[in-house]
């Protein structure tokens, strides 16, 4: 009987480790608060004032804070919103993702993420169901040091 298991034994492991693969990670949702939908700033890289028309879309910019009340750090974190227009109609047509915030370290801190909202959308708009998720592990490829930002990836102003 020991020879038996000492054969299957390992064919078991090695079918159990290809059944279940890489351990994934987990998803940990984290604490939105003041988040605020403005017009971006004429100085800022988002807002084109030369294609200001009726067609094509308006720079805003979506920001807040965002409270990681964990110990570690919470990596590739999107933040989620139903974002609606003056008559209640969603703004974003068929998504509810409005973009990632990054790694959040331990603690509260600010975020702001630039969203092209279709121009000629009646105003003010209406912030809902805001929440951010982030996982334990990276989930996504990461860009190296020395990789160049565009300008709409660099800091808003």
């Amino acid at each position: 009987m020991n020879t038996m298991l000492r054969r299957v034994l390992p064919i078991c492991t090695l079918l159990f480790l290809l059944l279940c693969g890489q351990p994934s990670a987990d998803a940990l949702d984290l604490a939105l608060s003041d988040v605020v939908l403005q017009p971006c700033g004429t100085d800022d890289p988002g807002s084109q004032p030369d294609f200001a028309r009726p067609m094509g879309a308006s720079c805003y910019v979506l920001t807040g804070e965002v409270t990681n009340a964990g110990r570690r750090t919470v990596v590739d974190t999107d933040v989620y919103a139903r974002i609606l227009d003056v008559s209640g109609e969603p703004v974003l047509q068929n998504r509810t993702r409005v973009g990632s915030i990054g790694d959040i370290d331990p603690g509260t801190q600010p975020f702001a993420l630039r969203l092209a909202i279709p121009a000629g959308t009646p105003g003010p708009f209406d912030v809902r169901n805001v929440k951010a998720r982030g996982f334990t592990a990276p989930v996504r490829t990461r860009a190296l040091d020395d990789d160049d930002l565009l300008p709409l990836e660099q800091g808003i102003s």
